[in-house]
């Protein structure tokens, strides 16, 4: 017997539909037809790799091909960017892996994304924001829902960094001189 489009998947991707087809591919609802570069997208191999300045792990993540978010990485990736203080894991929005590869592709490195924040937990929202009001540790952060990371890119200057983030216009954007990160999240378009 066939399988009903209506089954559940048993492999270990994630398929994506067409709205997220076009979003991931830059080209927004108002376009008609695919373009050639829309294709290469949907074929392409997508890989990040991550070293966290906190636990000093690193982490190679094929996490899309031709077009699928890759479950099993998927999983990898949310405990990589677990809140390291208490080892809570969330989910992370995989939009957010998108704009971090296309920040990688803009800046022609492959070289590996420092994490300075991945996800983090009420608890350590709530501590941080507590140290420091100062800080910019928001009282509800994208943090706390797996929408937001800091970041710095190997050997890429930071101030670099944040213009490119902010010419995709796909969320918030905050550079932070004095700590040398970038904020990125996948909430409103917003700088900082």
């Amino acid at each position: 017997m066939g399988q009903s489009p209506h089954s559940a998947r048993t492999d270990s991707t994630v398929p994506v539909n067409r709205r997220q087809f076009l979003r991931r591919c830059g080209l927004g609802v108002a376009v008609t037809a695919i373009a050639p570069a829309a294709l290469a997208s949907a074929t392409e191999t997508r890989t990040l790799n991550f070293v966290h300045t906190h636990t000093g792990e690193k982490l190679r993540a094929v996490y899309s091909k031709s077009g699928c978010y890759q479950a099993d990485c998927l999983q990898q990736v949310n405990h990589f960017l677990r809140d390291f203080r208490t080892g809570e894991v969330h989910t992370i929005d995989p939009a957010l892996l998108d704009v971090l590869y296309d920040l990688q592709v803009l800046a022609d490195r492959e070289a590996a994304f420092q994490i300075i924040s991945g996800y983090r937990s009420p608890l350590t929202n709530a501590q941080l924001r507590g140290k420091s009001k100062s800080s910019g540790v928001a009282t509800h952060s994208l943090h706390m829902d797996g929408l937001a990371v800091d970041v710095r890119l190997s050997g890429f200057d930071t101030a670099k960094l944040h213009k490119l983030a902010m010419s995709l216009q796909r969320g918030g954007v905050g550079y932070y001189r004095d700590s040398d990160f970038v904020h990125v999240d996948t909430g409103r378009v917003r700088y900082w």
